[in-house]
Order: structure tokens, then C-alpha cells, then sequence
């Protein structure tokens, strides 16, 4: 059983001088080692969280997050959770022409409204307002991206094309098209910006020539578009066909995730290799104090107080570490920019260019704080387990 004693005796060797500069050093090492580790840790699992939370904003600002078949009405009756608004939605592929030249884009058709109070891009606008997106306006929104590869500014036109609403004239068959007006510019900074144009879904209803009479899709909103599974699943429950932000971004958050776990890995093991620093350090104590491990036993401590007094201090030294690579890691990570500031390194990576997204997580450090420690505790256990071996007779006789 654990006593007192043991960590009592414990935390004598590991505070007390050392008499082998060697093992002190090794325990410094370790300690180092192990504080490093940590907090490199914090540091970059609290960076690549900024990163994921601003891919997840400025594509998923840009990508419905769920998109269903069946019209808005029909969905406001089912009790979809996580749900924030729905709205009529329409989309189709087709090409936009300026005097600069060609490019394909994604027609998106939308209420103004629930854009305005639900949708993320709405807030980037830099040119121009998204309230000019009106039915029969025909007045559209695009992407900076996009804006500046067609030389296109707030105001101009441009010449939308549509072939699957492609008639058959006496000079062949036409695609639909129709000039459009260019009433705000917005800047998501995300791979979406050239590929994306807002119009008012009634605007894109009579360019795809459909009649008034069908019903158009609709657009989800949800509170937080990771948890889309619940949605889904209610929706297929339902019989409605619908279709997630997954089946066109999944990939892209998917080698995001992949990096993320693959950096955590790799800084974890360099945590695991200062902690079975410790084995090593605490392979020679044991050697170096033979003599006392045989004075406590035939003083009548059992075993598993002595086995206590070695898992005792490679914990403590785990302690030490964790405690130096907690407050270092927190410190950094909150004080990354203003350090990178005053390092005159210029890294602007957030969506509002103001540095490098960090996003703290409590139970992320609580987690990798608590890993360092299981760690420290395991690279004690063999040591601890070689201690009880010494036998006292012949160690004594040796001294």
C-alpha cells in the first residue's frame, strides 16, 4: 500500500543534492525534456485549431451546410436539432463572361433575408451592400477572388450562361444567359471566393427557365456544421433526400484532421522520450542507493513501500516538468502574436489578417497535461519493480 513515508523519502531524492552529477543531470534532462514537450504541444494543437475553426469559417461561410430536397415549409415542421434557419435555395453550374474573360462558377440562389442574419459572407462584404440582391433585380454578389480576375468592380456587368436551361433556336441550341449587375463584392478568403456567385433564388429560377410553380430547395443552417450527422439523420428518417457540406469539403477537413493528429502524435512521442528518461535516471538511483534500499527493508518496510518510493519520484519529476510546460505552453500560446510581433515575424493567417488563429481548449491541455504524467508514472514502474529485487544481505556485505 501507499504510505506517506514512501513519498516523504520520495521527494528526499528528489529534491535533496545529488551525489552523481550524472543521474542529477539526466533528472534535469528529463525535467526539461518533458516541460518542452508540453508545452509544444499546447502551443501547436492550439494553432492548428485556429486553423481548423477558420477553414471551418471561410469554407463553410461559403458551402451550404446542408441542402434539401424538399421546400423550407416542410422542413421548419420536422424537429431537425441543431437547426438555426432554413431557407428557399437554388444552385446550378454555369459561366460568367466579362470583357477580362471566362470563368465557371456555382450559381447560388438565396433569400437576402436569412443570408444576412444566418450566413457568415455577408459580413465580409467590402464593396457595395448584399441587401441590393433583390427578386427581379438580378443584381448578384461574387468573391473578391473573382472580382479581380475579371477586373470587375461594384456597379459593372457581367454575362451569366447557363446550359442545362439551354434552348434550341433556328442558329442552334443557345444556353440561357442574362446580364447581371454586380451589387456587392465580398471577401471570404477562401478557396470558394472565384467559384461562388449569390443571386436571388427567384433571379436564378427564371434563368434556369423553370416555372413559377416548382417548389425550390432548401438551405440549413445549423448551429455548429460538424454536428450535421443528427440533422441527416432525422432528415433520411423523414424520407427527404439531402445532401451535407461533407460530400464536397469532407476531404479537405478530413487531411486537416490527418495533419492535426499527425502533429499530436509526433509531440507526444517526443514527450515519451524525455519520460523514459526517467527509467534510465531512476535505473542508477536504484544502483547508487543499494545500501538504503537494504537499510529500509530490514528497518521493516515492505516492498510495496519501497516500490511507492521510486514511482514516487519519477512522478515528481513528471510533476516538475508538466507544472514548467503548463504555465510556459499557456503563456505562449497566448501570447504567440504579440511574441511573433516582437520577433518582427510577420504571419498573417487569420481571416482578419491579424496573425495566427489560436484557439485555446481547456480539455485539450487537461488531456495532454494528464498524458505527460501516465507517462512519467509508466517509465517509473520498471525501476520501482527492480528496487524490491535488491537483496539486503547481499547489498549490505557489498558496503
Amino acid at each position: 500500500m501507499f504510505q506517506p513515508t514512501s513519498a516523504f523519502i520520495a521527494l528526499r531524492y528528489a529534491t535533496a543534492g545529488k551525489h552523481n552529477s550524472f543521474v542529477a543531470f539526466i533528472n534535469r534532462f528529463s525535467v526539461a525534456g518533458i516541460a518542452l514537450g508540453l508545452a509544444a504541444l499546447i502551443v501547436i494543437v492550439s494553432v492548428m485549431n485556429g486553423f481548423e475553426s477558420q477553414l471551418k469559417q471561410r469554407v463553410l461561410g461559403v458551402v451550404p451546410h446542408i441542402v434539401a430536397s424538399t421546400p423550407p415549409d416542410q422542413i421548419r415542421q420536422q424537429a431537425i436539432p441543431g437547426l438555426r434557419a432554413a431557407m428557399a435555395y437554388r444552385e446550378a453550374e454555369g459561366v460568367v463572361q466579362s470583357r477580362r474573360g471566362l470563368r465557371g462558377i456555382q450559381l447560388q440562389g438565396i433569400e437576402t433575408a436569412q443570408m444576412r442574419e444566418h450566413a457568415m459572407v455577408t459580413q465580409t462584404v467590402e464593396a457595395g451592400q448584399f441587401s441590393h440582391i433583390e427578386p427581379g433585380s438580378f443584381v448578384v454578389a461574387i468573391g473578391r477572388a473573382l472580382a479581380v480576375q475579371l477586373e470587375i468592380r461594384v456597379g459593372d456587368r457581367l454575362r451569366v450562361l447557363i446550359a442545362d436551361a439551354s434552348v434550341y433556336t433556328p442558329f442552334g441550341r443557345m444556353p440561357s444567359q442574362r446580364l447581371v449587375t454586380v451589387g456587392a463584392i465580398f471577401d471570404m478568403r477562401s478557396q470558394m471566393d472565384d467559384k461562388v456567385i449569390y443571386l436571388h433564388e427567384d433571379d436564378l429560377r427564371r434563368l434556369l427557365r423553370k416555372p413559377e410553380s416548382e417548389q425550390p430547395a432548401t438551405r440549413l443552417f445549423l448551429n455548429d456544421a460538424f454536428n450535421y450527422q443528427q440533422a441527416m439523420a432525422v432528415l433520411e428518417d423523414n424520407k427527404i433526400e439531402a445532401i451535407s457540406w461533407r460530400s464536397r469539403q469532407g476531404p479537405l477537413f478530413d487531411a486537416v484532421k490527418m495533419e492535426k493528429n499527425m502533429m499530436f502524435l509526433m509531440l507526444v512521442l517526443i514527450i515519451a522520450v524525455a519520460a523514459f528518461n526517467i527509467v534510465s535516471a531512476l535505473v542508477m538511483v536504484v544502483s547508487e542507493k543499494q545500501g538504503d534500499i537494504a537499510i529500509l527493508q530490514t528497518q521493516g518496510m515492505h516492498l510495496s513501500g519501497i516500490r511507492w518510493v521510486f514511482i514516487c519520484n519519477g512522478v515528481f519529476n513528471g510533476v516538475k516538468g508538466a507544472l514548467i510546460g503548463l504555465v510556459l505552453g499557456l503563456v505562449l500560446t497566448t501570447q504567440l502574436n504579440p511574441l511573433l510581433s516582437v520577433l518582427n515575424v510577420p504571419l498573417a493567417l487569420s481571416a482578419d489578417g491579424r496573425g495566427v488563429p489560436v484557439v485555446l481548449q481547456i480539455d485539450q491541455v487537461v488531456l495532454v497535461t494528464t498524458l505527460s504524467l501516465v507517462l512519467c508514472l509508466l517509465a517509473s514502474l520498471y525501476p520501482a519493480m527492480r528496487a524490491t529485487r535488491i537483496a539486503p544481505a547481499v547489498a549490505l556485505q557489498n558496503d
